[in-house]
Parts: structure tokens; C-alpha cells; sequence
């Protein structure tokens, strides 16, 4: 029998952290083929997401795989991303959390955007609905604070 990865309990961990401190906490993942998140919103083959309380609806975090749902334009999406392609989980507010490597198949790459000006994360509030949130900055999730974990 393997070993299962740390990188579940992490991410897990971090969540429960980003949650408790009152925080928003984003996963930054790599798209490929095996990821279903709405296409519009991959930028440079990268999606950041907002997986608090209230911007998702059935937040299941296992070993294998992240899965939600989450409105993306006002239209309710099914998420699905597997734990591998998890590059970060952190907090918006102040960039401190954990990022992952990502190591895809072999030979697969992450997608890239059909429209390089898609917005990739979006917030919903209790009181409306989703409005644009500045993504990190390219190269770099959370300023700076994270730690990479091989």
C-alpha cells in the first residue's frame, strides 16, 4: 500500500485556518484536461478560485480531489479539481498560506485561456452577486508568503 500525500491534509489545514482567522481562502490551480472549471476564466493556464463558506456550495476537500459548486457570471457551475493540480492554497487578505508543486502527466500541459482578459477569480458576497477581485500577481501567489512544498 502507498503512502498517501501530506498535501490533502494541508490544504485541509490551511483551510480551517483561513476560515477561523476570518479570511477568504483562494486555491490557485493548474487547468489541464482532468480539471472542470469554467474555461472563460483560465488565465495563462491558471485558475484562481475563492472556496470560502460563501462563495461555494458543498465544499468537499478528500485525498484525490477538490469539488464544489460556485456561480461564475450568475450561472451556478459544477468544480472539480484533482489535489495534484492544487498550486496554492492562501489567504486573500494577506497572501499567507502554501504552495504546492505541481507536477502534471507526462506531456500534459496546463490549458491555456480563449480570452487572455477573463477575470480569473471571482467573489460572491451574501448580498449579490459575484464581483472581480484582483488576482496575484503573475509568478507569484500571495506576495511573497507562501511556502513551497515539494
Amino acid at each position: 500500500m502507498s503512502e498517501i500525500s501530506t498535501k490533502p491534509y494541508l490544504i485541509r489545514a490551511i483551510y480551517e485556518w483561513c476560515s477561523d482567522q476570518g479570511y477568504t481562502p483562494y486555491l490557485a490551480v493548474a487547468v489541464n484536461g482532468r480539471t472542470v472549471v469554467p474555461r472563460a476564466y483560465v488565465q495563462d493556464g491558471q485558475i484562481v478560485l475563492n472556496v470560502s463558506m460563501t462563495a461555494t456550495q458543498n465544499l468537499q476537500i478528500s485525498n484525490d480531489l477538490v469539488s464544489f459548486q460556485a456561480r461564475f457570471g450568475g450561472v451556478a457551475q459544477n468544480i472539480s479539481v484533482p489535489i495534484e493540480n492544487v498550486a496554492a492554497i492562501y489567504a486573500r487578505e494577506n497572501g499567507h498560506g502554501m504552495a504546492f508543486e505541481v507536477q502534471l502527466a507526462d506531456g500534459e500541459q496546463a490549458d491555456a485561456a480563449p480570452d487572455s482578459a477573463a477575470q480569473p477569480v471571482l467573489e460572491s458576497d451574501d448580498n449579490g452577486p459575484e464581483t472581480p477581485s484582483p488576482a496575484p500577481a503573475k509568478g507569484g501567489f500571495g506576495r511573497g508568503h507562501l511556502k513551497i512544498v515539494k
